[in-house]
C-alpha cells in the first residue's frame, strides 16, 4: 500500500471530540485508512506528499438518503408546483412506469452518473433506495444493481401502494416474497408512513417483518404534515426518520431522548414549497441531526450537500460547524458507520479515508460564498477522485 501525507492545511474538521480542529495539522493516508492526524511538524514519513495550500479539509459527505435508482424526468412536475400546484406522494408513480421500462444499463449508468456527480462535489458515502420498481422482480433488480456500486442499499417497496393494486394485497408481496427476495441484497428496509401512502400500521407490519430477517430500520415520516412517523420510528428503534418537517413538541423530545437519527431534507422541502424542519429545536434538545440530499427525479433533484449545508446554515439557523457535523458524521451515524474501523464521517486514525478539500481557508466558507462551487480536492477510501 501507498501512504500520502496531506500537508499544508489551512483548518482541519475531524468530528472526533479529542482530536478537535488542531491547527498546523497534517493527515497521512495509508491505504484506504487514515494512519495518523496531528501537528504537521510531527508527521511521520510517507510515500508521496500533498499540500493543499492553506485549504480547508474535512470529512467527505456522508449522504444518508438519495433515491438514485431510477429513470424517466418528472421536470413537468417540478414546474407545475413552480406554478402552484401542491406535492402530492403520487408523482412517484411516475417514476414507477420509467423505472420498469427501462434496461438494467439504463440504470446502471444512469445511478453511476449520479454517483460520480457528487463524488465531484465532496461525497463520499452514498446511501441509495429501491423503490421505483414495487414488483418482487423490478425490486430484486434494483438491489442488485445498488448494491454493486453504492455503499449502503435500503429497501422501499412499501413507498406506494401501485395504482390498481389492492392495499392490503400489495402489502402482503411487500412483507413477504418481496422482502424476501431483496434481502441478501440491502442492509436497510424503509417505509413512507405519510398520508397517500402508509399508515402507522402498515409500516409497522413492513418494519417489523423486516427486523425480523435481520435488517436496519429507517421511516420517512413527517413531510407532508404532522403523523405518527417520528414515534414509530424511536418506538421500534429505528436508525432514521427522514424529512422531519412538520414536528410538534413530543416529537422533538422522543428524538431527543432516543438513538433515532432526525435526517433533515431542506433541498426537497424547498423544491417542494413546504416548510423547512426545525433544526435549531431538535439541535437544542439534544436530537442528533443528518442532513442529506434526498436526490430523486420528483421533489428533489440535487446531488449537491454543499447546497443543503449552506440552506442550514442561512435557513435553518444551524451553525457552520453544527451543519457540517451533520452532512457528515450525523449521516454517517444515520447509517451507523460512525464507529470501529472504516467509519465515515470522521478523520482519525482508522476512519475510512474519505476527505473533502475545499478551495477556501475555513468551512464557514460554504455559507460565506453560497452557490459558488468550493470542492478543491476529494479522496475516497484512499483514492484520489478529484
Amino acid at each position: 500500500m501507498t501512504s500520502t501525507a496531506i500537508t499544508g492545511i489551512g483548518e482541519l474538521t475531524t468530528n472526533d471530540d479529542e482530536l478537535g480542529t488542531p491547527g498546523d495539522a497534517a493527515l497521512v493516508l495509508d491505504g484506504d485508512r487514515i494512519a495518523w492526524v496531528g501537528p504537521a511538524h510531527r508527521a511521520p514519513a510517507a510515500d508521496t506528499s500533498v499540500d493543499v495550500g492553506g485549504r480547508a479539509v474535512l470529512p467527505g459527505w456522508v449522504d444518508s438518503h438519495t433515491h438514485l435508482l431510477f429513470a424517466g424526468d418528472r421536470t413537468a412536475e417540478f414546474t407545475a408546483r413552480t406554478n402552484g400546484e401542491p406535492y402530492a406522494a403520487g408523482g412517484i408513480a411516475v417514476t414507477v412506469d420509467a423505472t420498469r421500462a427501462a434496461t438494467d444499463d439504463e440504470l446502471r449508468a444512469t445511478l453511476r452518473r449520479h454517483l460520480a456527480e457528487a463524488a465531484w462535489n465532496g461525497t463520499t458515502c452514498v446511501e441509495t433506495k429501491t423503490g421505483y420498481g414495487l414488483t418482487v422482480a423490478d425490486e430484486l433488480r434494483a438491489a442488485r444493481i445498488a448494491a454493486a456500486e453504492a455503499d449502503d442499499v435500503t429497501f422501499l417497496g412499501a413507498h406506494l401502494v401501485p395504482p390498481g393494486e389492492d392495499p392490503d394485497r400489495y402489502l402482503d408481496l411487500v412483507r413477504g416474497d418481496m422482502l424476501d427476495a431483496v434481502a441478501p441484497h440491502v442492509r436497510w428496509c424503509d417505509a413512507f408512513c405519510e398520508r397517500g401512502a402508509f399508515d402507522a400500521e402498515q409500516t409497522r407490519r413492513v418494519l417489523r417483518a423486516a427486523a425480523d430477517r435481520g435488517l436496519g430500520l429507517r421511516v420517512h415520516g413527517n413531510q407532508l404534515g404532522p403523523g405518527p412517523g417520528v414515534r414509530l420510528a424511536v418506538e421500534l428503534g429505528a436508525a432514521s426518520v427522514d424529512h422531519c418537517t412538520h414536528l410538534e413538541a413530543e416529537d422533538i423530545a422522543a428524538l431527543a431522548g432516543s438513538g433515532t437519527v432526525a435526517t433533515l431534507l431542506p433541498a426537497c422541502d424547498l423544491s417542494t414549497r413546504q416548510p423547512l424542519p426545525p433544526a435549531r429545536e431538535l439541535l437544542d434538545a439534544g436530537a442528533t441531526v443528518a442532513l442529506a440530499s434526498n436526490c430523486n427525479p420528483g421533489s428533489s433533484y440535487t446531488t449537491s450537500m454543499a447546497f443543503c449545508v449552506t440552506t442550514a446554515v442561512l435557513q435553518m439557523r444551524m451553525t457552520v460547524p453544527e451543519a457540517i457535523r451533520a452532512a457528515t458524521l450525523g449521516g454517517a451515524r444515520a447509517l451507523r458507520r460512525d464507529t470501529g474501523d472504516g467509519a465515515v464521517g470522521v478523520l482519525r486514525p482508522g476512519a475510512r479515508a474519505d476527505l473533502h478539500v475545499l478551495d477556501a481557508p475555513s468551512a464557514s466558507w460554504l455559507a460565506y460564498r453560497p452557490g459558488v462551487p468550493l470542492t478543491h480536492a476529494v479522496w475516497r477510501a484512499g483514492e484520489r477522485v478529484r
